[in-house]
């Protein structure tokens, strides 16, 4: 079973649980990974030893714009400083 994710990470987040976050690219959810294995066993009763296997490959990487990179994407906003300035 393929399943795609996008993880964000954030080390600086103010609460441990957003440090690092898995949701699911459609919806935005955060996957039940138990419910995920529980639907790949079936819907008997029971206990089970399961084998997991998790491989992670990084499609695409979206860094997170700085600052700097902020004004230069508006160049709407550095005309308006120059404006001002010019009054």
């Amino acid at each position: 079973m393929m399943k795609h994710y996008i993880l964000n990470l954030n080390p600086t987040a103010k609460h441990e649980w957003d440090r690092c976050i898995l949701r699911d690219p459609l919806t935005a959810k955060r996957p039940d990974i138990a419910k995920i294995i529980a639907d790949a066993v079936g819907a008997d009763t029971g206990s089970y030893l399961v084998s997991v296997n998790i491989e992670v490959t990084v499609l695409e990487q979206a860094a997170v714009p700085q600052a700097e990179q902020l004004s230069l994407s508006f160049p709407e906003m550095n005309n308006q400083s120059q404006l001002r300035e010019v009054a």
